[in-house]
């Protein structure tokens, strides 16, 4: 090992090290130290290597660049001579070096001779890539590999750690360590995530827990109803609109590939209360009038619509009643961020139900909603009303105004608009 790298380790890095199994599972929470670890593990065998490639491999290229690229540099700085960031590759002082690569990209991989492997968030991965690429490619090296990551249900990362920690092959183990475990990371952060977090999420995000995500995402017990809304506690309304496909947009009345739904919700620090949520099946035409007309019934701070081709469609007519009524109103784009669906909606309602924070009025479409909740992430169930009412967290971000009688400049400048 080159003088120009220290290492230093947390406790559980230090005993996944010394344990020194060829093959390490390691299931363990986000901040936990799982990057640096593996960035330690890659420059060492690295320098030990005379011969073979060292892989880093996220799910994609991109994600390796993003996730690695930085702490690699930074901590192999005294033992690194070149950084080759188009291809993503390091050469250390040996002349080995270090590559990152993405499992997206499988062929990218073959052929190679491997003296070390890191698999980081294997659950994301197709477990193809380890079985037929990256296995044999240790084979002539008798190289190692580290399985790292957060569990993302019961999949093959389950599978593998499952394995690694009950077979007699003295080549294998398994570690579970929670971001509790990562003693530079203050505890009452953790807590303070917690009270925002559903408990399947926390426990999966954090407590690193395998626990399925099929399963009761949402209960029965969570939901509460009131016709009542409290006016000064949810004072800022948001409107969000998860749009139908159309597969055509002419004057005739066009087939939906799925409902579009138009959640109202009332908004503050203290939570939202969800007043309407109005779904159907209509012709662009007729989306157009019903957004409009809740608009100006419901009179919200923010309006926003999910981006993409039925966006696209909707937005021409809505623009036309606009002008024609001589009333406009900002319509934002929401997205999805290159979220998964169930983790976007876990992520924005499972918390916030569990806790109380999202009170429902009583209405027709409660029964649809509840139907919706209870079965997601089922694709045998249709999921735009909780598509809609996920949609509120972006609306709802900025939308906690205050109390704006309590700011002594302020002044309106139009008895219209309030601006």
């Amino acid at each position: 090992m080159s003088e120009g790298l220290e290492v230093s380790l947390l406790p559980w890095q230090r005993e996944v090290w010394d344990s020194g199994k060829r093959f390490q599972v390691i299931a363990a929470g986000r901040r936990c130290g799982k990057t640096r670890y593996a960035a330690y593990r890659l420059l060492v065998e690295a320098l030990q290597s005379d011969k073979g490639h060292v892989f880093y491999i996220a799910e994609t290229q991109g994600q390796a660049r993003d996730i690695l690229w930085s702490t690699l540099a930074d901590i192999g700085r005294g033992v690194i001579t070149k950084a080759h960031v188009n291809n993503l590759q390091f050469t250390l002082v040996n002349g080995a070096t270090i590559a990152l690569k993405g499992s997206d990209r499988p062929d990218t991989m073959r052929g190679v001779s491997l003296s070390f492997v890191v698999l980081d968030e294997y659950a994301t991965m197709k477990p193809e890539v380890w079985s037929e690429i990256l296995r044999p490619a240790l084979a002539d090296q008798k190289g190692s590999a580290v399985f790292i990551g957060t569990p993302a249900g019961r999949n093959h990362f389950w599978e593998l750690y499952e394995y690694a920690k009950a077979t007699e092959d003295e080549e294998w183990d398994a570690w579970h360590f929670t971001s509790f475990d990562n003693p530079l990371l203050d505890p009452k952060e953790i807590e303070s995530a917690r009270e925002s977090m559903g408990t399947f999420a926390f426990n999966q995000e954090f407590k690193a827990s395998f626990e399925a995500k099929e399963s009761a995402l949402f209960k029965e017990e969570w939901l509460r109803f009131s016709t009542d809304r409290p006016e000064a506690a949810w004072s800022d309304c948001v409107i969000a609109i998860d749009p139908a496909g159309f597969e055509s947009t002419g004057g005739k009345k066009s087939k939906r590939l799925d409902n579009c739904c138009i959640t109202v919700a009332y908004v503050s620090d203290e939570g939202w209360y969800i007043d309407d949520m109005i779904v159907g099946r209509w012709t662009l035409k007729e989306t157009a009038e019903i957004i409009f007309e809740t608009v100006v019934e419901h009179k919200p701070i923010r309006v926003g619509i999910e981006r993409g081709i039925a966006q696209q469609a909707i937005l021409s007519p809505l623009t036309d009643l606009m002008n024609n009524r001589n009333r406009w109103f900002p319509v934002e784009l929401l997205t999805h961020s290159n979220q998964k669906k169930v983790d976007r909606v876990v992520w924005a309602l499972q918390g916030r139900m569990e806790r109380g924070k999202i009170v429902f009025n009583e209405g027709d479409w409660n029964t649809q909603l509840m139907d919706e909740l209870f079965q997601f992430p089922s694709k045998l169930t249709h999921d735009d009303m909780i598509d809609s009412l996920a949609y509120v967290d972006q609306l709802a971000q900025n939308a906690y105004a205050g109390n704006i009688e309590e700011l002594d400049s302020f002044e309106a400048l139009d008895d219209i608009t309030g601006y």
